[in-house]
């Protein structure tokens, strides 16, 4: 099932859909689709490099899911360039006590055909909570090429864009295990 991205209603968003498909990719893996339809040309891309772990990716074009555990303040942040790099925290709660999840880097894959551009990550979610469904916010920020920036989510709460928020995290996952 493909979930839709909103713009963020204070953003001035260029003339794009971005859509998300998410599925469990064997025991302990999530794959992500994350799928950008549109007027593609006028969003920055950074060109592809090494893939490696890289902070601060959330200030340029970027994909990002949020995952915690139901009834759990704790949750997890993950970040996907289309350069191949890559981030992934862990924060005790919301905003705080953020440290760098030790995980093998994911698998980051990215194409763009006309006016598509379309990136696939996997994602070796061993170390997240097995046993209680997952609260998920998806979510990305554009970086278009005369520099303006919009933030993309399910669901956005009231004020400035947020995807640490509570009401970000809009769609439930079943159990992993």
């Amino acid at each position: 099932m493909r979930h839709v991205l909103q713009p963020h209603s204070d953003c001035r968003a260029p003339d794009i859909e971005i859509g998300v498909e998410l599925r469990n990719a064997g025991s302990s893996a999530l794959e992500l689709r994350y799928f950008l339809d549109g007027a593609v040309d006028g969003v920055l891309l950074p060109p592809a490099g090494i893939p490696a772990r890289r902070d601060r990716l959330w200030q340029h074009t970027c994909f990002e899911i949020f995952i915690r555990a139901v009834s759990e303040e704790p949750y997890h942040e993950f970040n996907f360039a289309p350069s191949g790099q890559w981030a992934a925290y862990r924060f005790e709660a919301r905003r705080t006590g953020m440290s760098n999840m030790d995980i093998a880097p994911p698998s980051i894959e990215t194409s763009l055909t006309g006016e598509a551009l379309e990136l696939r990550a996997t994602l070796d979610v061993a170390g997240l909570p097995a046993d209680k469904p997952w609260l998920v916010g998806l979510s990305a920020v554009m970086e278009e090429k005369n520099g303006r920036k919009s933030y993309w989510a399910l669901a956005h709460p009231p004020g400035e864009p947020d995807f640490h928020h509570p009401a970000c995290f809009a769609l439930q996952l079943p159990p992993a295990a």
